[in-house]
């Protein structure tokens, strides 16, 4: 099984830089897409295999998520059932029979990290809702983190201390639900692998020069330890300032 992660920083614009032949390319079982900045009716994307699913935020021209998946779940649920939180589109689950497949977009902590404790509230809520699935099933969960997790998945740490997506608020967030049972996959086969980072900048030619962040994840429970076969950085394929990450299961 072939999963698949993009946040295409706005859909339309990346329909215009080749999303359908890249979608075509990497032929996934399940595509999940973060930032999709739409609202219904804004765009037509009907691909034949699949079903699609798609949560927008209230907000026009923000956030967004997407799934594409070829076999239809059994259920699907929209945010995490916290009002606070399910305004901007964020969460989308699609249960099957032998797991929870989650797309999220955590939010920005934004520049002067003027919405970084709002962040550390979606944090905590994000991890109960998860672990609550888990209890049931396992899950597999993917999206835009916005975190670079430690200073191997960042070009300059100690530059961005201070910075949205590398606070040590953040990263321990992420710290914490891995300690609860799940796996980094990307890490997991690669612990030591530098220089593999899913954003870039578009100032200072950062992407020609990779000067990056991974900031995109595809985390899972521990009881698919032994399911996992490789995870992917596609960082060749363009299109938006993130690049797409892929998970392959037994």
């Amino acid at each position: 099984m072939k999963l698949i992660s993009w946040n295409v920083n706005g859909l339309r614009a990346c329909l215009k830089k080749g999303f359908l032949d890249s979608f075509k390319d990497l032929n996934a079982d399940i595509f999940a897409v973060q930032e999709t900045k739409l609202q219904p009716g804004q765009v037509e994307l009907d691909i034949q295999g699949y079903y699609d699913y798609w949560s927008y935020a209230n907000k026009k021209g923000y956030s967004g998520t997407l799934v594409l998946t070829k076999t239809e779940p059994l259920k699907v649920q929209y945010g995490i059932g916290v009002e606070e939180h399910d305004q901007e589109g964020r969460v989308i689950t699609l249960e099957f029979d032998e797991f929870f497949f989650v797309n999220v977009y955590t939010p920005n902590s934004q520049r002067g990290l003027t919405r970084l404790d709002y962040r550390i509230r979606w944090e905590d809520s994000f991890k109960k809702y998860i672990l609550e699935l888990d209890s049931k099933k396992p899950v597999i969960l993917c999206g835009d983190f916005n975190v670079a997790h430690k200073e191997i998945d960042i070009k300059n740490p100690k530059s961005n201390k201070k910075n949205a997506g590398f606070t040590i608020e953040e990263r321990d967030k992420l710290s914490e639900l891995l300690k609860e049972g799940f796996i980094d996959t990307f890490r997991y086969f690669y612990p030591e692998k530098e220089g593999a980072y899913s954003w870039w900048s578009y100032m200072r030619q950062a992407r020609q020069r990779n000067i990056g962040w991974r900031l995109d994840y595809f985390v899972v429970s521990k009881t698919l330890k032994n399911s996992l076969k490789d995870a992917k950085i596609y960082s060749e394929i363009m299109g938006s300032d993130h690049c797409p990450v892929g998970l392959e299961l037994k």
